[in-house]
């Protein structure tokens, strides 16, 4: 395992996390923990949101994981709201389910729209309670978690009022870019969160992908492709049993820059995309936003790319599902709801005929009819 000074927290982390979202039980919580440990990982990241996981990972600490308290770096997560009392009550219940006096790192969770940014930032609310259990000594650094459009990411590092971020980033979703060299910059740690799932669900890759990437895996090879990045702390991988850490960790002593054969891959994808796209190919400029419709076009445009490209349609059926469900985690609507009014064309570098590719992604993506409760 290497480990990777994060940013100016100070803190030496190993270059995988262990994402603790999928504990099926407290037993389950101790032996991942322990094997994790046992691996070289010693960071540690939970959330209120996840479940019983703070309880559980503070039985696990209580219990005994093979090193001391003092030698893992433990993260826990509040949500930005402008009730300071809330706020407090949210940070007070983690170190209590966790049973422990201070957390290395809290990250204001989800920090995702220009209003929770505003919240975060006033002289009351989330960052003024974690700046006073910063000071009391209940939590040592202070970071944001994000799944935010860029401009909101820009922000909140520009406002250097966080020491780290936890971004979404991968070589199936470079968007993000900017946001790392704007960190790296300011000297803020980064974490690269679901890097598997989300970025493409590369623990189950199609067969075409899998022919493009050969002889690599698709998984350990985007990994690889964030690994060789030095301005990348660490990577968060999300086990649920003790196994699923044996395949990504083979990369986990592997942080020097892409070997010739490894850049051969990647070309090989990007000349794929090219082929099979043609003059259909979103470069993901962004310029076509805002819709009337609140389409995220970009996003819709990103998954047919894949879909089309690599075969990627199950991550694309997955994601593009989400649409229309999950609030400002997932914002858009769906390719469907074009009403061919035109105000996209023109800002177009590429003049893609964006109404039919909406309309062709909704058809690859929507996936099978679902039946009603009446039916």
């Amino acid at each position: 395992m290497r480990y990777r000074r994060f940013g100016k927290t100070q803190l030496n982390l190993s270059v995988f996390s262990l994402g603790t979202m999928r504990f099926a039980s407290a037993q389950v919580a101790h032996q991942v923990l322990s094997a994790a440990i046992a691996q070289g990982i010693n960071h540690i990241e939970t959330a209120r949101s996840y479940g019983q996981s703070e309880t559980w990972i503070g039985q696990a600490l209580k219990a005994g994981v093979g090193v001391a308290r003092s030698q893992l770096v433990l993260t826990s997560k509040v949500a930005p709201n402008p009730d300071e009392a809330a706020v407090e009550r949210q940070l007070e219940e983690s170190l209590t389910r966790l049973g422990v006096d201070c957390l290395d790192c809290v990250a204001v969770h989800g920090l995702n729209t220009p209003q929770h940014l505003d919240w975060v930032l006033a002289s009351q609310g989330t960052l003024a309670v974690l700046r006073r259990a910063q000071a009391d000594g209940r939590v040592r650094h202070i970071g944001f978690s994000t799944h935010g459009p860029l401009a909101v990411i820009e922000g909140a590092i520009a406002s250097d009022a966080f020491a780290f971020v936890n971004l979404h980033y991968s070589y199936f979703f470079q968007r993000n870019v900017v946001a790392v060299a704007q960190a790296a910059a300011r000297d803020i740690g980064i974490f690269i969160i679901s890097p598997a799932d989300k970025g493409g669900l590369l623990y189950t890759p199609p067969d075409r992908l899998k022919a493009l990437c050969a002889p690599y895996d698709p998984l350990l090879l985007t990994y690889r492709w964030l690994l060789s990045d030095p301005r990348i702390t660490t990577l968060s991988l999300g086990p649920a049993v003790p196994e699923e850490l044996d395949w990504p960790l083979q990369v986990a002593d592997s942080t020097d820059p892409l070997t010739p054969d490894e850049q051969a891959a990647f070309a090989r994808l990007a000349q794929q995309q090219a082929e099979q796209l043609g003059t259909d190919r979103c470069s993901q400029c962004y310029q076509c936003l805002p819709c009337p419709e609140e389409i995220h076009i970009p996003e819709v445009l990103r998954l047919r790319n894949l879909a089309v490209a690599y075969g990627m349609s199950d991550f694309g059926e997955y994601r593009y599902r989400m649409f229309e469900q999950a609030g400002h985690w997932f914002p858009g609507r769906r390719g469907d709801r074009c009403t061919d009014c035109g105000d996209c064309l023109p800002r177009c570098p590429e003049q893609l005929d964006i109404p039919t590719l909406l309309r062709d992604t909704h058809e690859r993506l929507k996936g099978p009819a679902r039946r009603r409760l009446w039916d």
